[in-house]
């Protein structure tokens, strides 16, 4: 118990005070209450340890033979910066995450809220109030956006206003969609209008937007198709196939590095080659960096945005990286006979 208090002490100390309400902020939205504090307590051990087998392996061997004022100069620098470069990079990834699993529960919401709101209707039109009408409209199918309008109905159900409530779900999460239509529904409770006619029209609404999104999804899958296969086929074996060229290239001029052929104009020599192994590292670098970049590409296309591909890129640099090793060791059988 002792150890877990001294990692949420660290932890309070590892965070700048003035990044806490955001960073508080952005777990709420995740759906974490609170910060996490013995989490980045943990982090920040886990920084002093890394840079230990940083400092010893490589920088102590350098540093070893100065003057002791420079060697402790060098040494405080060291255990300074790195920690520090250590934790903006681990807090960089830990914000990147929230914010993608912040996108995908307001996505989950939205595709949810065209029911959600079905229903809600038809709890009006039989005679309920909108905050009965909001909380007998809960159904466990509608997973995450049940339990956020769980939370909005029983704000309302203790005293809260009901406008203010729904706004601040509206806001919680960065979605147009759900901001516009609970602005729009607020704003018809405000003027005292016929809440169950705005209410059908933004159903109306989410449901031609949702068809629309499946039909553009449908129109570029030609697309998709052909980006998949320049990713996942066509650009791993081009690679490949110059990989085994290149090979034929350098076993050739090596053979004949160094011959003075008559009636030629130049000489062949074997010095200054490319290196195949530095181009097979190179090959694994651009077939990663193709794969991320057309995963991006095809979420833009399908989706409208990138976050949406992200989930696609583990499939892509996998797939993109075994079919580069298939036909290169397809390929290496073909060229066996001209590699020298």
């Amino acid at each position: 118990m002792k150890d877990i208090r001294i990692f949420s002490v660290f932890g309070k100390a590892f965070i700048p005070k003035k990044l806490i309400p955001v960073i508080a902020q952005q777990f709420y939205r995740a759906g974490i209450n609170g910060v996490p504090y013995t989490l980045f307590g943990m982090l920040f051990y886990l920084t002093l340890i890394i840079t230990y087998f940083i400092y010893f392996p490589t920088v102590y061997t350098t540093i070893n033979n100065y003057v002791p004022i420079l060697f402790l100069f060098s040494t405080f620098l060291v255990w300074v910066i790195i920690p520090l470069l250590l934790s903006v990079v681990i807090m960089l990834g830990i914000y990147f995450y929230l914010d993608i699993k912040v996108f995908n529960r307001a996505k989950n919401m939205e595709e949810k809220l065209a029911d959600y709101l079905t229903f809600v209707s038809t709890n009006l039109k039989g005679g309920m109030s909108f905050e009965n009408s909001l909380w007998s409209a809960i159904r466990p199918e509608f997973g995450l956006l049940a339990e956020e309008m769980g939370l909005v109905s029983k704000k309302v159900m203790t005293g809260g206003d009901l406008i203010e409530s729904l706004s601040d779900f509206a806001k919680k999460y960065p979605s147009p969609i759900l901001r516009r239509s609970m602005n729009l529904i607020t704003s018809e409770i405000e003027s005292g209008g016929k809440i169950t006619e705005i209410m059908d029209r933004v159903i109306e609404d989410l449901k031609k937007t949702r068809l629309l999104k499946q039909e553009m999804a449908a129109s570029t899958l030609t697309y998709v198709i052909f980006i998949s296969a320049i990713v996942i086929v066509i650009a791993p074996v081009l690679f490949a196939l110059s990989f085994q060229l290149l090979q034929v290239m350098v076993g050739f001029m090596g053979r004949f590095a160094g011959l003075n052929i008559p009636n030629m104009a130049i000489s062949i020599s074997g010095e200054n080659t490319i290196d195949p192994q530095n181009f097979k590292t190179f090959s694994f670098f651009a077939i990663g960096i193709i794969s991320v970049f057309a995963s991006m590409i095809i979420s833009i296309i399908n989706k409208g945005d990138i976050k949406s591909g992200l989930k696609y890129i583990p499939v892509f640099l996998t797939a993109s990286i075994i079919a580069y090793i298939v036909a290169m060791n397809m390929l290496s059988g073909v060229f066996a006979g001209l590699v020298i």
